[in-house]
């Protein structure tokens, strides 16, 4: 099995827009293999359909402080994918 890189990004203490600018800065040095997790106080709507548009998957988590974990990785990354569908 093929363990996936964390990169951690936690935007839960910024005020809007600098979340989504962080997470589209992420993305876009993002490597295959790699997976971003985005922690913020809030789901970040907006920013689902331009990762998707990026070629881009997410999967959101609620953790037990509150926030929300979204794991963002690329769609066509296989390994990726099938690590977070074996959790």
């Amino acid at each position: 099995m093929t363990i996936a890189t964390r990169i951690e990004l936690d935007v839960s203490a910024l005020a809007p827009p600098e979340p989504l600018d962080r997470a589209l800065d992420a993305l876009a040095v993002l490597n295959r293999g790699e997976y971003l997790a985005f922690l913020h106080y809030r789901e970040p709507f907006p920013l689902y359909q331009t990762a998707a548009e990026g070629g881009f998957r997410h999967r959101v988590l609620e953790r037990d402080d509150g926030k929300f974990e979204i794991r963002f990785w690329y769609a066509d990354d296989d390994a990726v994918t099938a690590e977070f569908e074996s959790l």
